[in-house]
């Protein structure tokens, strides 16, 4: 807001309007449910996976896999923890973690085929998966839970063409994927980085605003796939293959590898880099 923008809380966005094939601005309803028509050069999609504006304009998906976990999370008091924790099993995993006014999160996926099973005693599946990280098993049943359980088994993976006439889209509108490795909010903000800078390049014929957000999606698409693939193969819940196994064993005792390897699954490291056969070798001659 202090660069010029106008923030208009309450205001529910309810169509585009269409100029012959170019998307030209917005009709919404103000929180006083008046009716306001706005014309703007671009307009942004930044709410989410059901964005209107990618389905208004009918934004074409590719690279898209099947949903592949459900999830649910919800938040513990009195659970003793210093920083994350994170558990893969089989079928199964949780990640535990400090957040605000002493709380403890607990997020946990399942297969996606064990959705109804899962949601007729949520409580009571969690606890009893937990139990396959017997030390947090402990330490959450000592506490007490301060929340319901939040969760969807709605987690489709998908990258859609994020500009068009008249249009951008960024964050989960524009590429969407299982929240196994919590990538989703690091991602958004990578990507709106990008289409600001497209913004700017093309508004200014920087080069042509078409050619600039062409750009933008080849940038966006490069960052993100090798870590939309990753992301994929971990939520699949499988045991690691037999190299991935190794190269676990041989992480143990070496911190400076362990640091780059999380580094590589959230994304300061460069997934291809670290992943590549030669690297992965070496760290497992080193064990």
């Amino acid at each position: 807001m202090e660069a010029g923008a106008e923030l208009r809380e309450g205001f529910l966005v309810q169509e585009l309007l269409i100029n012959g094939d170019r998307v030209s601005g917005i009709r919404g309803r103000t929180a006083g449910g008046a009716m306001v028509a706005e014309e703007a050069r671009v307009v942004i999609g930044a709410e989410g996976m059901r964005s209107l504006v990618a389905r208004s304009v009918g934004a074409p998906e590719y690279n898209a896999k099947p949903t592949l976990t459900c999830v649910y999370y919800t938040y513990w008091s009195g659970v003793d923890i210093e920083g994350a924790e994170i558990y893969p099993r089989e079928r199964w995993m949780t990640i535990a973690f400090p957040t605000n006014d002493g709380l403890v999160c607990t997020f946990a996926d399942w297969p996606r085929e064990e959705f109804h099973s899962v949601r007729t005693d949520i409580e009571g599946n969690f606890l009893k998966k937990l139990e396959l990280a017997p030390g947090l098993a402990e330490r959450i049943r000592a506490g007490k839970r301060e929340a319901n359980f939040v969760g969807t088994a709605v987690l489709p993976n998908f990258f859609r063409r994020p500009h068009g006439p008249g249009w951008a889209l960024v964050g989960d509108a524009g590429y969407h994927k299982d929240p196994y490795l919590s990538q989703g909010i690091m991602d958004a903000f990578r990507d709106a980085e990008l289409l600001v800078e497209a913004l700017d390049e093309g508004l200014a014929e920087r080069p042509a605003l078409d050619e600039a957000l062409t750009d933008y999606e080849r940038q966006r698409n490069e960052a993100a796939m090798p870590g939309y693939e990753l992301n994929c193969q971990l939520a699949r819940l499988e045991s690691p293959a037999p190299e991935m196994q190794q190269l676990f064993a041989a992480l143990q005792g070496n911190q400076a590898e362990t640091d780059r390897f999380f580094g590589a699954v959230e994304g300061t490291v460069p997934i291809p880099q670290f992943f590549s056969p030669e690297n992965v070798q070496r760290i497992i001659s080193l064990a």
